[in-house]
C-alpha cells in the first residue's frame, strides 16, 4: 500500500472554509482503479494556523502516481479552490508519501 498526505497550515478563522472547500468539491477518487480510502484530518491549534492533513490511502505507489496524471485529478483540483480571493493557508501545502511497510489490525479477541 501507498499513503499520500498533504499538510495544510490554515489560517486562524479559516478553518470552516477550508472544510466547506473539501466537503463541496467533487473528488473522483471513488472511480480510480488502486483507490482504497480518503480521510481529511484536523490537528492542532497553533498561535497562527490550524494544521489540517489530507490522508489518501491507495494500493500502490503505482496507482497513485495514475492518480496524479489522471484526467480526474486535474478536474478534482481546478475545483478545489477558494472562492472568497484571499488565500486561506500560510504557505503551500507540503505533499508526504509513504510505502507501507507493516499494518497491524485489531483482532476479533480483542474486541
Amino acid at each position: 500500500m501507498f499513503i499520500a498526505m498533504n499538510r495544510f497550515q490554515v489560517k486562524l478563522g479559516s478553518e470552516a472554509a477550508f472544510e466547506t472547500v473539501w466537503r463541496t468539491r467533487e473528488s473522483y477518487l471513488g472511480s480510480m482503479a488502486g483507490f482504497v480510502e480518503f480521510h481529511l484530518l484536523k490537528g492542532p491549534v497553533l498561535e497562527d494556523h490550524t494544521l489540517y492533513s489530507s490522508h489518501t490511502v491507495w494500493v500502490d505507489k503505482a496507482a497513485f502516481e495514475a492518480w496524479t496524471r489522471s484526467e480526474e485529478f486535474r478536474r478534482a483540483h481546478a475545483r478545489a479552490d477558494n472562492k472568497t480571493g484571499e488565500s486561506l493557508y500560510l504557505g503551500h501545502p507540503k505533499f508526504e508519501g509513504f510505502e507501507v511497510i507493516m499494518t497491524e489490525r485489531k483482532t476479533n479477541a480483542a474486541a
